[in-house]
């Protein structure tokens, strides 16, 4: 009897996905729940198993196809006899470079110039970056344009299997050549100033972020209020109490909770921008207010930015919010955020600052109607506060608030973001709930 392998729904939103890699081919043997295929979606990447055991067959469609939600893709013969030997299947394989490995120890080999750092990659030209590693065809495939040698990642795949998410990873951690400058240089007779060029297929995850920011400014009266707040006070309270702090929640005491924390204060006095357009029961636009602050943080991953959100963060506390705010950023660069955490957040909070961003206009994350872009900090002059006339240099912060002035009015907007510099230049506000 043939099951089969059908594309699971993995949230009300996903329609479709696209075929990452396939780790079993058709012929192989496979035991239930035993990991088929990775399908990437235009919110997360997740792994398919195998509904039952046995072997392999009528596979529908190869690497990089895009499969919609309850299609099948394969199907599994659960009545044929188990091979023997199936068990180990990579046995072979890995016989194979045993073998390589050994004949090649019997020749001598030249010293190395140098030796890599442990699990740190090596860039290598891309015909020859890691091809002995085992790693999924759509990983090679980034290896090679990356020109990263595969042998210095460890693979978080079945079995070791290096996975994209762990190339894109160690590229942006260690940085990375290209494979044109990975390339050997043109020969003299080469034409001066030769330019090479290379396309290659949006994510869906891409393609879904460049479509909610295009439906974001054509769906929203978006307009962006500006202010900039003096970061002395949090940094010396920072200062203050960081080894303290670490010692007793075990976790870095960041600006993030400080500016989490202003955030809801701010959301507290200006309900509006905690709010967003819905239809009511006869279909008329309507506001929905929430009496509780989700605040969706925006994570750079290797596949594009993320925004996971931290749930009741008005009821969560500092060492809370850090511990919540380092998980989700974790796992968001591992790829295994869910979609139902990156879903339902009342208000947005994106940090531009920590890739040296001075100011900006975020872009609304529909259906939200706020969003707070912090930016990076630097040594400004300004007016004393305390001794009017006399200019002092401090640590300063642009803010940039973007609203939807559909739902939020101008002032409403404005005193938000007061609301917010208050909170950051006199923390004890936050404390004493004022």
């Amino acid at each position: 009897m043939a099951v089969e392998v059908v594309v699971p729904n993995v949230g009300e939103s996903v329609t479709e996905g696209v075929i990452a890699t396939w780790l079993k081919k058709p012929g192989d043997w496979v035991n239930q729940d035993e990991t088929l295929l990775e399908l990437e979606t235009d919110k997360i990447t997740m792994e398919i198993p195998a509904p039952s055991a046995g072997i392999l067959s009528d596979q529908k469609f190869a690497e990089g196809d895009t499969v919609e939600v309850g299609a099948t893709i394969a199907s599994i013969d659960e009545t044929a006899s188990k091979p023997e030997g199936a068990a180990a299947t990579a046995a072979p394989a890995k016989a194979e470079e045993a073998q390589s490995s050994g004949a090649s120890e019997s020749k001598p080999a030249a010293a190395p110039a140098s030796t890599p750092a442990p699990n740190k990659p090596t860039f290598a030209p891309a015909d020859s970056a890691g091809k002995d590693a085992s790693a999924t065809p759509l990983a090679r495939k980034i290896a090679t344009e990356h020109g990263v040698n595969l042998s210095g990642i460890v693979g978080t795949g079945p079995g070791g299997r290096i996975r994209e998410q762990d190339v894109l990873a160690s590229v942006q951690k260690n940085g990375h050549a290209s494979t044109e400058t990975a390339q050997a240089s043109p020969s003299p007779a080469a034409t001066k100033g030769e330019r090479t060029s290379r396309v290659e297929r949006m994510s869906p995850m891409r393609q879904k972020i460049a479509t909610r920011l295009v439906e974001a400014q054509h769906n929203a009266a978006m307009l962006t209020t500006f202010n900039e707040c003096d970061m002395s006070a949090v940094m010396k309270l920072r200062s203050t109490y960081k080894e303290e702090f670490g010692k007793k929640h075990d976790i870095n005491l960041g600006f993030m909770s400080f500016f989490v924390k202003a955030v809801v204060r701010g959301l507290k006095a200006q309900p509006a921008v905690n709010s967003y357009i819905v239809e009511d029961d006869a279909g008329k636009p309507a506001l929905q207010y929430h009496d509780y602050c989700d605040i969706a943080v925006a994570v750079s991953s290797p596949k594009g930015l993320v925004v996971p959100v931290l749930r009741s963060a008005d009821q969560l506390s500092f060492a809370e919010i850090e511990s919540g705010i380092k998980d989700l950023a974790l796992r968001a660069r591992d790829g295994k955020i869910t979609l139902e955490e990156m879903t339902g957040g009342t208000f947005t909070i994106t940090n531009g600052g920590i890739f040296g961003s001075l100011n900006s206009t975020p872009i609304l994350n529909s259906p939200q109607s706020g969003i707070l872009g912090m930016h990076a900090i630097k040594n400004r002059p300004i007016e004393d506060p305390d001794n009017p006339g006399q200019v002092v240099i401090r640590p300063m912060m642009y803010l940039a608030l973007s609203y939807d002035h559909r739902v939020v009015d101008g002032a409403g907007a404005v005193r938000f973001l007061v609301a917010v510099k208050e909170a950051i230049e006199d923390p004890t506000r936050v404390l004493l709930d004022l």
